[in-house]
């Protein structure tokens, strides 16, 4: 994760490079917030999750190498448009050509320490911290612009985590998520909450296609507001190459009748085992939305880490 930081210094000491940064995800994006590439004139290290992306970012990349170091730009990306999917979301970036000489805080960068960015007028200015909170940056609203300084976890390995459903546990989930190591992915049916930050709205009848565009790594939480849809997304869940976690909210009446239909739906045995219903740690009592969410993020953190 932080092996960016030997391409910066070996690569954009000796000749121009652009830096592309993830800055915010959303919906099922190749990469989240942190992934990085290095572009040269004919070189590339790295990647931010390949195909057309990767392609309009290099190609901005490269025209930002024609403008002055220090120069930078934040671009976004409709990954639904760009990249032909269904469960659609966007990527935010920032492209930036390197100034080799503002690359003074390479000497204190390290694994878990805090890379604090502040934008100015043609540079960025960055320093190392190791009391800096981490910032939360959004792929929609605003860009990010002259003025904004953000602070980011060096080398910070987050676990995709796929949300669906957007009602109160939903939301609760998201809003303790922020500061945790997981890269949140969150998808709804209901046009009603693309308000929302951070939901991609897909309709029901693709939905399924983002369980399987779900890395192997992820860990899944399935919470909508239909007991046919959580069978639906359940069902697609377990009959895909495995994955981390498929948590299933609800009771243990509500894990045995899902039981019973994959059975009869032709489900083996194996595959009904990887299904965690009820979901959260053990022992905490409770249907508020937030003591559901925090028990279920704490039951994900017992995971071993990717």
């Amino acid at each position: 994760m932080s092996e960016w930081l030997t391409w910066v210094r070996d690569v954009a000491t000796q000749e121009p490079a652009a830096l592309v940064s993830v800055l915010a995800s959303e919906g099922s994006a190749p990469r989240g917030a942190g992934t990085r590439m290095l572009v040269s004139a004919d070189r590339l290290f790295g990647t931010i999750g390949g195909g057309q992306l990767e392609h309009r970012a290099i190609e901005q990349a490269h025209a930002i190498l024609a403008l002055p170091p220090g120069s930078w730009r934040v671009q976004d990306y409709p990954l639904g448009p760009l990249l032909g999917q269904c469960c659609g979301g966007r990527v935010r970036v920032l492209i930036e050509h390197l100034d080799p000489a503002a690359l003074d805080w390479l000497a204190d960068a390290a694994e878990e320490r805090v890379l604090v960015s502040a934008l100015h007028s043609g540079r960025i200015k960055r320093h190392v911290s190791t009391q800096a909170a981490p910032t939360l940056l959004s792929a929609r609203g605003d860009r990010p612009r002259e003025g904004m300084t953000f602070a980011e976890i060096i080398g910070q390995r987050r676990r995709p985590l796929y949300l669906f459903g957007a009602g109160h546990v939903g939301q609760a989930i998201a809003r303790h998520v922020q500061q945790l190591p997981f890269r949140l992915a969150w998808f709804d049916t209901r046009p009603l909450f693309e308000t929302i930050d951070g939901v991609a709205i897909v309709p029901e009848d693709a939905i399924a296609q983002c369980v399987a565009e779900a890395p192997d790594a992820a860990a899944m939480l399935i919470l909508t507001h239909d007991h046919a849809l959580d069978y639906l997304l359940t069902s697609a869940a377990l009959r895909r190459p495995p994955i981390a976690f498929v948590g299933l909210i609800g009771s243990l009446t509500k894990r045995a009748r899902f039981h019973s239909r994959l059975e009869r739906d032709g489900l083996p045995d194996t595959a009904r085992a990887r299904l965690t219903c009820p979901i959260g740690v053990a022992g905490v009592a409770g249907k508020e939305p937030d003591v559901i969410a925090i028990a279920a993020l704490a039951q994900l953190l017992q995971l071993e880490r990717p």
